[in-house]
């Protein structure tokens, strides 16, 4: 007999009952719903709504709590079948400070959702409201979880655009939307997601799940990010947000400004819901960094300048996104659901790269016009069924695509980032460097010549060596294509049984498939015939004789260094001039020619992926206090990659065919535990297994090679890659203060085989030096930690002061991992030793902390908030060793934002980023001093108003 002919026979004699949780703050999820006269239980959905099997049919009582609010209790007359009892509404708790704390707080109704969702779930997980993130100065998603207890973000330019947790690389960290990994167009070829895309506005619900459950997608090992965008609520909504601000780097203004609009119609069967957001700003920041001469054979020349480069942005970002989620039911058991989403970022690059070759003894100036476009768009469309009071069966097949992309420039066919590079002698040389005639920083100088970053010296021997638009001349002209897309196809179903009362079985599958196409790493590159010794070529041409435009304003050109380096402010050319250079007019008449090597073609590949997974589990109530989940998990990865394959032959370069096929199968054991010591506390403890599949641009056929920077670099994949395994063990405790607060900690482990690491090396390759940038696989690594958080209303104060409180978290890891050194033990037969260096994990910071002072009362919310990342080693450089490693440094921004109610419907918001102005810094080896690049990019605001029409 099939299922569904079981759940009609037993339909008729079932009695199900059925509600929405509501409140004056909004649907509640995460509600216990508890059969008085009835053993069963049940807890709400994301959008408030439950599902409880009654024994029989007759009287039932059914008790329902919420932290915050009172409890309700109920008693129905349940019929055969399902019992819809609509909206059952829960108030604020009669204790008058608690009833302040929800109904006249500003962040409390969402942080009670929020505990109440960690409270009820299966796995270790932390949670964070849409209300909570759109009080905090957080603009795009990545950025949104920031502060949630063990999560670390990526800045670039100034905005988070990655998330990790527990510290780990950030594609050790799985994004799910609404519980599927959605594709993502990295520009760098790795998994991780680019959430700088998505508008905050259009997120709901934030589950950063630490031990993950077996029906959750298993490429997780530091953890998974689910963002759930919204859906239709249970009654009309109408609510808006404008705001105006100020960037005191580029010292121009933004706008930011949403919409949300929800409804539902028909006695409630369809429900709706769209949101708009878009925020535009003008944005600038500055840029130095350094390159060292590792290439050399003499070990103590290594640590000796090659290039310094003050480089600055000054462009316009716009972040726009639409989400529109709609639900219509069939049956009071069924429904079915569409979510559709598109998202752009806008990013419009202006760069003005100024450097200094001290290898070559001259100055280089690039000027490049950049229009970055990434778009994340596409829809799911999916059903539940409650078959009978005791099979739950959910479907799904969502469609969704990932793109990076450039569409300039406008004069050739070929697109991608158009650079022109300018090239000027250096003739009277320079009066710092030290004794084997190398420039260093003063501390690694053999004589103690050089100065430091803080206070840099070109140490230009003449005066009349200064950057001149009349001494730059023209020497190359490049587009780097960095296009990437990916899009993913997927089709789930889920089957729920409740087998008795203490026991819920779950199992399913999913099929994903993949496509992919990247073109990063492919280069167009045009010479004069002049800087190539061709005879009778056109000289070449001065940037002077071109068309030129003022260089931008904004703050002080870098002035958060000591000196003045004015020197270095150039004039550019114009976008349109830039364009002009790789028209055919323009490069006949000054004698380009078209030098993009034949191995160009090894960049660009495609592939699919296709992932087959399964699996089952079970949560069992062991005891009253005990409940213990436990399953199995199988992910089946098919993945092929087509490209090309450089070969010389006879002094000659062939192409070839080129195809990567890796398949592969992970088996996921979990068992988790959750121990109720008290109505308001809980000890969880877990095994789980996960794993990280290769990044597709680790393991490309091809290697790209980029002429445009000094030194020049190769990229180049390993299609060798295996997978990364890990076994992780979490013990977290957590309680729950009665006036909507939490004190949480605990610790984990984590044993991980087959690490991918970023290998970067100095090689010299036919008289040229370049730097070498290939992944590999290193030897076993293990990650040890700890957090602890806690977040307290300080309510045992009188009056004004009972207002104050504070959020606090800090996760400490500390992981371990071992790089055997290239080139060393290269003849056992001598008994030479192998030497193996040992380092942290790449992306790792041993400290996380964020801290959050905040005031509510009587609608007023002030919050003061300090995120602070440690340093991590970000590039493993196995040929020379740890003194060449590349670390980011240490990190601490101050963000802040105050609301104040002006009337129950209008609220009055200002939001406050990076007081400190802290910088991005990287550097190389044991000391911080020995910058490869330092980043400052200012601080920005803005006020506005928040409107709930209704």
């Amino acid at each position: 007999m099939t299922l569904f002919a079981v759940g009609c026979q037993t339909s008729v004699s079932a009695q199900t009952i059925k509600g929405v949780i509501t409140s004056d703050v909004g649907t509640l999820p995460g509600a216990n719903v508890l059969g008085v006269n009835f053993p069963n239980t049940a807890v709400s959905d994301f959008d408030g709504s439950f599902t409880v099997a009654a024994s029989q049919a007759g009287q039932a009582t059914i008790e329902i709590s919420y932290i915050g609010f009172a409890k309700k209790v109920l008693n129905l007359d349940v019929k055969n079948g399902i019992n819809d009892i609509g909206q059952v509404k829960l108030e604020a708790n009669e204790s008058s400070a608690l009833n302040e704390v929800v109904i006249q707080g500003t962040l409390a109704p969402s942080q009670a959702k929020a505990y109440s969702i960690k409270k009820n779930s299966l796995g270790i997980m932390d949670v964070i409201a849409s209300d909570a993130i759109g009080k905090l100065p957080d603009r795009n998603a990545a950025e949104a979880v920031q502060r949630m207890q063990g999560v670390a973000v990526a800045r670039y330019h100034g905005e988070a655009d990655q998330a990790t947790v527990r510290g780990t690389p950030f594609a050790w960290t799985s994004t799910l939307f609404n519980g599927n990994r959605l594709p993502s167009s990295n520009v760098m070829g790795n998994r991780s997601s680019v959430l700088d895309v998505v508008p905050s506005e259009m997120i709901q619900y934030v589950q950063v799940s630490k031990a993950i459950t077996p029906d959750i997608e298993g490429d997780a090992i530091g953890g998974s990010i689910n963002f759930i965008t919204r859906t239709a609520p249970a009654k009309r909504t109408l609510s808006m947000s404008a705001a105006g601000g100020y960037n005191n780097f580029s010292e121009n203004g933004t706008y930011n400004a949403s919409l949300v609009y929800g409804d539902r119609f028909f006695n409630d069967k369809l429900g709706i819901i769209v949101s708009g957001a878009i925020w535009s700003r003008q944005w600038g920041s500055d840029e130095f960094a350094a390159t060292y001469n590792t290439g050399l054979a003499d070990v103590a020349q290594k640590n000796s300048l090659n290039t310094v480069l003050f480089k600055r942005y000054m462009g316009e970002r716009e972040t726009k996104g639409i989400n529109l989620g709609t639900e219509y039911k069939l049956t009071p058991g069924s429904k079915i659901f569409f979510r559709g989403m598109f998202n752009k970022f806008d990013d419009v690059r202006p760069v003005y790269e100024s450097y200094i070759d001290y290898t070559s003894t001259r100055f280089q100036y690039n000027y490049r016009y950049s229009h970055y476009q990434t778009e994340l768009y596409g829809g799911e469309l999916g059903g539940e069924h409650h078959i009978n009071e005791k099979i739950k069966l959910d479907w799904s097949y969502s469609n969704h695509k990932s793109e990076y992309f450039l569409d300039t420039p406008s004069t050739t066919d070929q697109k991608g980032l158009p650079i022109a590079t300018f090239r000027q002698r250096i003739t009277g040389g320079f009066n710092n460097l030290s004794s084997d005639g190398k420039r260093y920083w003063i501390f690694d100088s053999p004589n103690g010549v050089g100065g430091t970053v803080d206070h840099f010296e070109t140490g230009l021997a003449s005066a009349t060596d200064v950057m001149s638009p009349d001494k730059l001349l023209l020497s190359q002209t490049v587009i780097a294509q960095l296009d990437n897309s990916e899009r993913d196809q997927v089709g789930q179903i889920n089957l729920k049984i409740d087998a008795s009362e203490k026991i819920k079985i779950k199992f399913g599958s999913k099929f994903r498939h993949k496509d992919r196409v990247s073109t990063y790493g492919s280069n167009f590159v045009y010479l004069p015939g002049a800087a190539v010794g061709i005879p009778n070529s056109p000289a070449l041409v001065p940037m002077a004789d071109l068309e030129t435009t003022n260089f931008p304003k904004g703050a002080p050109f870098f002035g958060n260094m000591n000196g003045n380096f004015d020197q270095f402010i150039v004039n550019p050319i114009t976008k349109n001039q830039l364009f002009d250079m790789f028209g055919k007019p323009f490069q006949e008449a000054n004698g380009f020619r078209n030098f993009t090597s034949a191995t160009n073609a090894t960049a660009l590949y495609n592939g699919t992926e296709d992932v087959f997974a399964t699996y089952a589990m079970a949560e069992i109530d062991a005891t009253e206090r005990l409940k213990v989940i436990g399953g199995l998990r199988n992910e089946y990865t098919d993945m092929q990659l087509n490209g090309t394959k450089a070969t010389t032959e006879n002094g000659q370069v062939v192409l070839s065919p080129s195809v990567v096929n890796n398949e592969y199968n992970a088996l996921l054991p979990m068992l988790l535990l959750k121990y109720k010591l008290t109505e308001k506390s809980n000890l969880r403890a877990a095994y789980t297994r996960t794993f990280v599949r290769p990044n597709f641009g680790d393991m490309t056929p091809g290697s790209s090679t980029n002429t445009t920077t000094s030194p020049m670099t190769i990229t180049q994949g390993n299609p060798d890659l295996r997978p990364t395994f890990s076994n992780n063990f979490d013990i977290m405790g957590e309680y729950y203060f009665d006036n909507v607060g939490i004190v949480s900690g605990g610790a984990f482990y984590k044993s991980i085989s087959d690490v991918v690491f970023t290998d970067v090396s100095m090689q010299n390759i036919n008289g040229t030096d370049y730097m070498v940038t290939q992944a590999r696989n290193l030897n076993n690594a293990t990650l040890v930690g700890f957090e602890a958080g806690i977040n307290k209303r300080f309510d045992f104060l009188n009056g004004f002061w009972s207002g104050f409180g504070a959020e606090v978290n800090y996760t400490y890891i500390n992981s371990k991992t071992e790089v055997p050194r290239l080139g060393t033990n290269t003849n056992p037969a001598a008994n030479s030793v192998a030497i193996v260096d040992k380092t942290s994990l790449p992306n790792q910071s041993k400290h996380l902390f964020n801290t959050i002072l905040f005031y509510e009362r009587n609608g007023v919310m002030v919050r003061l908030a300090g995120n602070y990342r440690g340093a991590s080693v970000e590039n493993i450089n196995q040929q020379l060793g740890s003194g060449f490693y590349i670390w980011s440094d240490s990190n601490f921004t101050i963000d802040a934002s105050a609301t104040v109610n002006i009337s129950k419907k209008l609220k009055v918001f200002v939001e406050l980023n990076n007081l400190s102005d802290a910088p991005v810094k990287m550097y190389m080896g044991d000391n911080k001093k020995r910058v490869t690049s330092q980043e400052w990019y200012g601080s920005r605001g803005q006020a506005g108003l928040r409107y709930e029409i209704f």
